[in-house]
């Protein structure tokens, strides 16, 4: 018997496992170990707003490459609607919903007795042992396992720059833009600070919209570049036939990405469909792109293709563009250059891009919306701690996640790659760049399944496999 232990059961963790179960042999087990609540959904897909909607339209979300249909089929299962939300922007609380189907369906069919268990709690600690590994988990249990996949999804942002501990500290601030309390508690008229002008950001705000929040909604960035838009009815033009490749250094990627956005507007399209062209391979284009070109991209370009990217589904970029001309929401550029707390809340100062004198803004609660915390050195988490004192992994150099592979594997502190311990989702970004959309961690997952799948069949079988602990789980 092999076990295979997931650490996580988001969206990465819980699609990891179904696609386990689909290409390991049936004398394989999958363990599924979550912290929180609730098996599947993750943070963003737990939303309970009906308002925060995919990022991505319904008909390009299905958990299987080879049921592109099944998202849909699933929705209409739900509503009686048929194929026509294929181009739609769907809640994605939605989309938590259809993971958690996905999920106790494996569990009930009988093919799968016994090989899936759900393990509610916080893993703390990895060791290493003879043919596997010991997962420490809270309330002083274990898990013996052959396999382990680091599936932790994103980390809250990292504390902004010039902020006083106690502010930190205090009931004016919140760092994690997903809590439950995040929002609750406000004077309808109070003013607010949203930190970071991206998707993050264009959540908070409609979450305070819906909840008839009339004060001023401040947001602040570097840049402060709001998410583009989707397109709604506007005919896609493709790359032409003569583009059978994409080059691999920034420049000439750049330059490719911006004539063909101009030739395709001066068709009739969008530069949108250009972005989307390359999504396949941006993957493939980060690992064989430079060193020093990857730093250039993150130093220069990275705010400008997180824009283009990652966009705004049309009915919330209608609200966002609404609340900016009815001048409630207000787009700040600048540089904080410090945040206090004050009597009535906090109190910014901040270096505004455009140069002159230090601004100030004076609010009740601060929301950290600037993104998920990517140096793990820095992060809070008992698990990747551990993994970095004992030198199991090592960040990327990128920092911007832990370093593996292109199968996943980990590397430890010295650079040697791990045959039994591997990582999935966010958490793998410096390798793949491009692994938050469900696309892109689906494609992963399955890679890794197959991966997984042929290893178990030529490692050595353990000495003495078992489960410690899991009936009380």
């Amino acid at each position: 018997m092999t076990t295979i232990a997931i650490v996580g059961a988001g969206f990465s963790g819980t699609l990891l496992a179904l696609h386990l179960l689909r290409n390991c042999a049936q004398d394989t087990h999958v363990v599924l170990c979550e912290r929180h609540a609730q098996f599947g959904p993750g943070a963003a897909y737990a939303t309970g707003n009906p308002n925060h909607l995919l990022n991505v339209p319904a008909g390009r979300m299905s958990a299987f490459h080879d049921r592109p249909q099944d998202f849909l089929e699933w929705l209409g299962a739900q509503d009686g609607t048929a194929m026509s939300v294929a181009g739609s922007f769907v809640p994605r609380r939605y989309f938590g919903a259809y993971i958690r189907h996905l999920l106790l369906q494996e569990i009930k069919r009988p093919s799968n007795a016994g090989r899936l268990k759900l393990v509610r709690g916080r893993v703390t600690a990895l060791a290493e042992e003879a043919d596997g590994f010991l997962l420490t988990l809270n309330r002083k249990r274990s898990i013996s396992a052959d396999f382990v996949v680091v599936a932790t999804g994103n980390f809250p942002p990292e504390p902004p720059p010039g902020a006083d501990p106690a502010l930190l500290m205090s009931s004016s601030y919140r760092a994690d833009p997903w809590a439950v309390d995040a929002f609750g508690g406000l004077d309808p008229d109070a003013p607010v600070l949203l930190i970071g002008t991206g998707l993050t950001m264009v959540d908070g705000v409609i979450e305070l919209l819906d909840r008839q929040h009339r004060g001023p909604i401040h947001a602040l960035s570097r840049r402060g570049l709001l998410p583009r838009r989707h397109p709604v009815n506007v005919s896609h033009p493709a790359i032409p036939a003569r583009r059978q490749s994409f080059p691999t250094q920034l420049r000439a990627l750049t330059r490719l990405l911006r004539q063909e956005s101009e030739r395709a507007e001066a068709n009739g399209g969008c530069w949108q469909s250009v972005i989307d062209q390359i999504r396949p391979f941006t993957q493939d284009v980060w690992l064989d792109m430079s060193f020093a070109d990857q730093q250039r991209f993150l130093r220069h370009l990275r705010r400008w293709w997180d824009v283009h990217r990652h966009r705004m589904a049309p009915n919330v970029a209608d609200r966002i563009d609404q609340a900016i001309a009815e001048r409630q929401l207000h787009l700040h550029v600048g540089r904080i250059d410090a945040l206090t707390l004050t009597q009535t809340g906090a109190r910014l100062t901040y270096r505004p891009r455009a140069g002159g004198d230090m601004a100030t803004l004076d609010i009740a609660r601060v929301v950290n919306c600037a993104g998920p915390g990517c140096d793990f050195e820095r992060l809070i988490d008992p698990l990747i701690a551990s993994l970095l004192e004992t030198g199991m992994v090592r960040p990327d150099r990128l920092h911007l996640g832990l370093d593996v592979t292109a199968t996943c594997a980990l590397r430890d502190r010295e650079g040697a790659v791990s045959n039994r311990l591997f990582a999935i989702g966010p958490v793998t970004k410096g390798a793949f760049w491009e692994m938050t959309a469900v696309p892109d961690i689906r494609r992963q997952c399955e890679f890794l399944a197959q991966h997984l799948g042929t290893l178990s069949k030529t490692m050595p079988p353990p000495q003495n496999p078992t489960f410690e602990d899991i009936a009380s789980a």
